[in-house]
């Protein structure tokens, strides 16, 4: 398993991550930001856990992110 967390709020909306890894992100109509799927916010992060196939295409998306708000993790 691997968690994905990011801080929508320093979001610049430039799609990056949607276009790297589009089963895991989405863009929003309402505020141009980025969503991260299926996600739970706490505190201003928004976190999932996902099946390890998933880490590649994120890890690109973080690497893209021109703010770098996108991280992930192994999880034991």
């Amino acid at each position: 398993m691997i968690q994905i967390s990011q801080q929508r709020d320093k979001c610049i909306g430039c799609n990056y991550c949607v276009e790297i890894a589009p089963e895991r992100w989405r863009m929003s109509k309402k505020d141009g930001k980025s969503v991260l799927l299926e996600a739970r916010e706490k505190k201003g992060f928004h976190t999932v856990n996902v099946h390890d196939m998933e880490h590649l295409e994120n890890v690109a998306a973080a690497e893209a992110c021109p703010v770098n708000i996108i991280h992930v993790k192994k999880l034991k």
